[in-house]
């Protein structure tokens, strides 16, 4: 099966690594950052979600009327507005990008960033919210005559959108975490289940926590399932390694400059991912024939930020060491987007595509062959 590339849509040139250098959305560099993404191989891009981001379902419609082809992934928390509003915005949305949206659902790893917007449940809470509100957006995709609702969160009486999506069934879900409680809700209604990056042992174990999970709740197939890097190039493995030990330091010199309340926040995270990640590099710097730890213990493990280092050929290896456990989308992101896009596009991209291609034949070929001799 084809293996999918997913990037980052970045609203301006900030990172880990250095201070933006205008305003929280420069209209030029997201679609230039976008451009490079559909120009160079990649499949789709995220459009991420903060309490006090600009408006990403707005920027994601404004990349969608200027690109053909690229797809797009939409972050949303369920506790900024009703599943029926999300429900219309997001056809919506899909009618102008001519079907090339899915949805990414966030329970909430912060409790402070979902205080910011007004949202004081508790973490159980919210996933149990989320479960409802996936229920609902999926009825509300499908169902051409009013109905309602009644659960714990929500309560609805005869809604029907009159607004549908150009895909049959709506926008496929995403949805991360790494907690038992995301685990549970995500294996029985997501149709993407989203991972950080972690060592092989480590991601075999939740990809079959997650699958037991969806058998548990009958489904006929887990959720596909994504992994996301920080990867770090070179032209030989020295100076990948050298240009890996250039992003750290600039990494550390940026969060030594943060108030000590902010640092101490990083160094004591509230969600299980970053918990994990976090475990994961006490436990060592290097993992398998790439994975580089030091990264995501500069930055707290916040979000994607485990890094797979080395020339492009040893990146795509590692890469298809996940594809071998079972992996179906790979989520990437440098530390510069746009050339870091660029160079992961033509040099990365090609070569994990070539050999999931060649695999996928190989098999086909012994399926064939077995059909015929029986």
């Amino acid at each position: 099966m084809p293996i999918e590339f997913l990037g980052i849509a970045a609203l301006n040139d900030g990172s880990e690594t250095r201070a933006r250098s205008g305003s929280s959305f420069d209209k030029e560099y997201t679609l230039r950052l976008a451009r490079a993404h559909e120009d160079n191989g990649w499949d789709r891009i995220l459009f991420a979600y903060h309490s006090g981001s600009p408006d990403p379902a707005t920027i994601a419609a404004y990349v969608a009327s200027k690109l053909d082809h690229l797809k797009l992934l939409l972050a949303h928390r369920p506790n900024v507005s009703a599943p029926t509003y999300a429900a219309k915005v997001v056809a919506t949305l899909d009618q102008i990008s001519d079907g090339r949206l899915n949805l990414h659902i966030i329970t909430g790893g912060s409790t402070a960033d979902q205080a910011a917007e007004g949202d004081f449940l508790s973490k159980d809470e919210r996933y149990a919210r989320t479960g409802e509100y996936i229920s609902i957006l999926k009825r509300a995709w499908t169902s051409h005559e009013p109905f309602s609702f009644d659960g714990a969160h929500y309560r609805i009486e005869n809604f029907v959108s009159d607004i549908w999506a150009a895909q049959p069934g709506g926008p496929k879900i995403s949805f991360g975490g790494s907690s038992a409680a995301a685990y549970e809700i995500g294996a029985a209604q997501s149709d993407i289940y989203a991972l950080w990056g972690e060592p092989l042992a480590n991601t075999a174990e939740q990809i079959k926590t997650i699958t037991d999970l969806s058998i548990a709740a009958g489904r006929p197939e887990r959720p596909r399932i994504q992994v996301a890097f920080r990867p770090i190039l070179g032209a030989t493995e020295e100076l990948a390694w050298e240009k890996a030990e250039r992003i750290l330091g600039q990494i550390e010199r940026r969060t030594s400059a943060l108030p000590s309340s902010f640092v101490g926040d990083l160094r004591n995270p509230e969600n299980a991912g970053s918990q994990r990640l976090l475990s994961i590099a006490d436990q060592g710097d290097r993992f398998d024939r790439a994975l580089w730890t030091k990264v995501a213990a500069a930055t707290g493990g916040r979000g994607n930020s485990n890094a797979l280092v080395g020339t492009p050929e040893t990146v795509a290896a590692a890469l298809l060491d996940y594809v071998d456990l079972g992996v179906d989308i790979i989520s990437a992101r440098g530390y510069d987007y746009v050339d870091d896009t660029i160079d992961f596009g033509r040099y990365v991209i090609p070569l994990v595509r070539d050999e999931v291609a060649r695999r996928d034949a190989a098999a086909q070929s012994v399926q064939e062959k077995t059909r015929d001799a029986a």
